[in-house]
């Protein structure tokens, strides 16, 4: 018999294995979350919340636990040791071999071992394996391997359910290692900005449209003027701080900043490091109404941009927003230009968009006017790029140059950018949706007519009590745009879509609901057809499961 009881030894090592490599995809799988979450206790608290049953604590874990408290408590005495081994290794390689929920083949933003992540590893690996290893070392009664397996068992099974929690304490303990990094970041950064005094500094925010403006902006004025901008989507204190530390230049003339917000007082951060010579606010909208509470809240925190802008600035804003262009009223020691589509000194109209992209007539204090085509699709990018023109004309830009440069301007990724591919054509609008910018990306779609027009969208998140009640607004959009496919990624959380989608008539069976955005492209793949349209309109993150 001893051949049977190497084999039994042999698997509990291989038990053990198993739970170790449970383990790390599980560690690795909330290292992810964590960082997606901004590296906030709150967002990771929240999501852990929304994820409990799922992700969590699941139903192996729970159910784990029972059969080894059952074996211990009521069989102990009765069963042998190899025969309680067994039994609690059998269901341990089936409960906890598969680690599909944790491994994600093709993650929409991986993760990024960055510097900090590197630094919150080494805490949270060392608590992750203490306790399984100590109660592994506590469950060896010889050298051998014969194990107290209920020990050994409960020490694995408790330290994988206290994953998840053991990341605040690990995020604590290098907390004041990152503050000191933060601090030390900023510092350099303003003693960079103070040593360039003939600098100007344009920033941007609104809850939509920063991004595309801030590039419009800088590829106008690299017409004549040496430009640094953030790249993509920084527009944090860290990723300003990283551009201005890393990438401005002496030769730079002027620095385009993005400014984001999602909590009050986050501009107000964002403009002590870089304080804007001219400050850019595209608009107020609904998006992290889940974190501001109100619009009107929203509207305040956009405001701060105007608030602490350099004194004798210029303050660029959407006169057709009535919430941004109250803002004029917060200094007199600043000048202000609004710029619309109705209102203001700088205006569009009589706008044109077909597959190449948009046309549209500019007029600059109604001496000048010009025709302007660009590859930009949509009325909002209209909007943007005539607030990119405002601040050109700031810096001396003749409308004509400016009028040439926007035609050279590439659409930014994800947002409402046309591309060909094959034989059909794609509106690539996969970043976070807003209900503004919905409503308009199914306008494009609905006036296209080189073939079927399809569209695949989530819905939009991060909406807050009004979330429902939106996507169902959405939903009545998109029926009344009667397309020829309409594909919801999640059941559940398109429902309001397909409710919205339902009033309006629209035939049912051209509404289809898959699990996940690899699935609706296989969908396309069976039914799209030469010449067809797709929209992709918004992509929920990584952090969202159902």
């Amino acid at each position: 018999m001893y051949w049977y009881y190497t084999f039994i030894d042999l698997l509990v090592i291989a038990f053990i294995a198993l739970m170790a490599r449970h383990l790390i995809w599980r560690g690795r799988y909330f290292l992810h979350i964590f960082q997606l979450e901004g590296y906030k206790f709150g967002e990771y608290w929240q999501w852990l919340k929304d994820n409990w049953n799922d992700r969590v604590i699941t139903p192996e874990h729970a159910l784990f636990t029972i059969i080894i408290f059952a074996l211990f408590a009521g069989l102990s005495d009765t069963l042998t040791g190899s025969a309680a081994k067994l039994v609690i290794i059998i269901f341990g390689f089936f409960w906890f071999g598969p680690v599909r929920r944790y491994r994600q083949e093709r993650e929409k933003k991986p993760l990024v071992y960055t510097p900090r992540m590197l630094r919150l590893l080494i805490p949270f690996g060392i608590l992750s394996l203490l306790l399984p290893f100590t109660g592994t070392q506590l469950a060896y009664v010889r050298i051998t391997f014969d194990a107290d397996i209920y020990l050994l068992a409960f020490s694995w099974i408790v330290g994988d359910i206290l994953l998840p929690f053991l990341l605040f304490i690990a995020a604590g303990l290098t907390y004041p290692i990152e503050k000191m990094i933060h601090r030390n970041f900023k510092r350099q950064a303003r003693k960079k900005l103070e040593g360039m005094p003939n600098l100007k500094v344009v920033a941007i925010t609104g809850s939509y449209g920063k991004t595309s403006t801030k590039f419009m902006i800088r590829d106008l004025l690299k017409e004549r003027y040496r430009v640094c901008a953030t790249p993509g989507s920084y527009n944090t204190p860290m990723g300003i701080c990283k551009v201005i530390n890393n990438d401005l230049q002496a030769r730079h003339q002027v620095l385009v900043l993005e400014m984001g917000a999602r909590y009050k007082g986050n501009i107000r951060e964002l403009c002590q490091i870089a304080p804007p010579d001219i400050a850019v606010v595209t608009n107020v909208g609904l998006a992290h109404l889940e974190t501001f509470g109100s619009q009107e809240a929203i509207a305040q925190t956009k405001s701060e941009i105007v608030q602490h802008m350099k004194p004798g600035g210029t303050a660029v804003l959407n006169g057709d927003d009535p919430l941004v262009s109250q803002m004029a009223e917060i200094r007199d020691d600043i000048k202000v230009v609004k710029t619309g589509l109705k209102n203001g000194e700088i205006q569009g109209s009589n706008i044109q968009y077909d597959v190449q992209g948009t046309t549209f007539s500019i007029h600059l204090d109604g001496t000048e006017q010009d025709r302007v085509n660009m590859k930009l699709l949509g009325v909002h990018n209209v909007q943007n790029m005539i607030q990119a023109m405002a601040v050109g004309s700031l810096f001396g830009l003749r409308l004509k140059t400016m009028a040439v440069a926007a035609g050279k301007v590439e659409p930014v990724e994800h947002r409402l950018e046309m591309k060909k591919e094959g034989e059909l054509y794609v509106i690539d609008d996969a970043f976070n949706s807003n209900p503004t910018g919905a409503r308009n990306a199914v306008e494009i779609l609905s006036q296209f007519k080189s073939g079927r027009r399809i569209i695949v969208t989530p819905g939009m998140v991060e909406l807050g009590e009004i979330q429902d009640e939106e996507n169902k607004k959405f939903g009545r959009i998109i029926g009344e745009a009667n397309l020829d496919l309409v594909i919801l990624v999640g059941a559940q959380q398109t429902q309001p879509i397909k409710a919205g989608i339902r009033e309006t008539g629209f035939d049912s069976e051209k509404i289809k609901i898959v699990k996940s955005l690899f699935k609706a492209n296989d969908l396309i793949r069976d039914y799209a057809q030469s010449g067809d349209v797709i929209l992709y309109e918004n992509d929920l993150p990584d952090t969202y499961n159902e």
